[in-house]
Parts: C-alpha cells; structure tokens; sequence
C-alpha cells in the first residue's frame, strides 16, 4: 500500500524463521537455535525486535518465549479463549488449574532465569471486547483477574470490536499511520476512540508512541506460520 500509494510510512524490517526438518529431534532442535540466534545477530541494531510465534508448543516458539523481555497474549472476550491460559470448570465460574500454555510459558520463564536474564513481564490483552456488558464479559474478566494473581501476569487495555480494525487491515495499516496524508482514511470520533485504546496498550506496555522523524525504528521477527 505504502509503494502504490508513495507514502513515505515507516515500516518494520521482516524476517522469517522456518521451522527445521531433519531426520532426529536433536537435529531439528540444533538447526532452530542456530536458525534463531542468526536472525536475533541480524537485527541486533534494531531498537525493538517482535516475534511472533506460532500458536503451537514448538521447539522454536520456546525459544522465543524465553527470550522475550516482554510476553503478549492477546484473548478474545470468550471462555473458549480463555482455555489458552486455563482448565476452568463446566459452569465457568472455577478456576481448576494452568493450561498448557501457561505450564510452558512457567517453564521458559524458568530457563530464562537459569540464563540469568531479568524475568518476563508477561501482559494479557483482552480483545474484541463487546461494547454490551453482558454476563460473559463480567465472568470472564473476575475470572482473568484471579488468574493473574495465581500465574503471574498483568491485565492490560485491550481492543473493542471496531470495523477500524477490520477495514486497516488488507492495507496493512494501524490507527497511527492515519495522522499522514495520503493514506485516504478520515478520522471519525470511533477511529479516535479506537487509536486511544492502541496508545493505552502502548502506555500498559511501556512504550512511548513515535513521534515523527524522532521515533525509535521498530522491527517485525516472525517464525513462519505464525498468525
């Protein structure tokens, strides 16, 4: 979109990492991490480096969770979502224990200390949320609350159910591209509402906004397959 239309956006520097094939796991596990840390060297200038992992338990998505300074899970509004991070009961109302995920997620923090890193923030981002205060919303959000005492993480502003979202998105934009001219998208009082909720999980995350020429060069790592 940015070369079709000749805007001058800034845009993240992409890499893939395939996942390896070989004939024993050894092999495999040896090739992912050599894979791995050669594409963590090549964007070693960068100011902030994103990987997107699979949604997967791989080799590879381990390996980028326990290198992340800061973890991101974002949730849909649903109890069915909510099973990422949680075994919950029939009548949604107890927690019974960590999900699989969270088991992995625990262990990587654990190997990250072991390597002397300092521990993962890990922040949960609800998404899609309904604009209706439903019952749902209210049982998933007590029961997100509890879970972030029990396995350690912290809850931040999350994104509404907008058409925004849905309408950026074949351009590949975000909400902070509309302040440049040329992108062909006016700003209503929803796209304004919408781009604060962005810069709230920017301000949750601990990120500050770019601004202009001055802002910090952000880059996209991303194992192929992911989502």
């Amino acid at each position: 979109f940015a070369r079709e239309s000749g805007l001058r956006l800034k845009l993240a520097r992409h890499h893939r990492v395939y996942q390896a094939k070989a004939e024993t796991l050894e092999a495999c596990m040896a090739q992912d991490r050599a894979s791995f840390a050669a594409a963590l060297d090549d964007l070693g200038d960068c100011d902030f480096i994103i990987l997107d992992t699979p949604g997967t338990d791989t080799f590879l998505s381990r390996l980028g969770h326990a290198r992340a300074d800061t973890l991101i899970t974002p949730l849909n509004d649903s109890f069915l979502d909510l099973d990422l991070l949680a075994r919950i009961d029939p009548s949604g109302r107890k927690i019974l224990g960590p999900s699989v995920y969270a088991e992995m997620v625990w262990e990587q923090r654990q190997q990250r200390a072991q390597d002397g890193r300092p521990p993962t923030d890990w922040i949960v981002m609800r998404n899609r949320l309904a604009h209706v205060n439903a019952r749902n919303k209210r049982d998933v959000g007590r029961l997100l609350e509890e879970l972030s005492r029990r396995i350690g993480f912290r809850l931040a502003p999350g994104f509404s159910e907008r058409v925004i979202f849905r309408e950026l998105f074949p351009k590949g934009l975000t909400l902070l591209d509309l302040r440049e001219r040329g992108v062909g998208v006016s700003l209503n009082l929803s796209h304004v509402a919408a781009r604060e909720e962005v810069r709230g999980l920017l301000d949750a995350i601990g990120v500050a906004e770019p601004r202009g020429e001055e802002h910090a060069q952000s880059d996209m790592f991303a194992p192929a397959g992911a989502e």
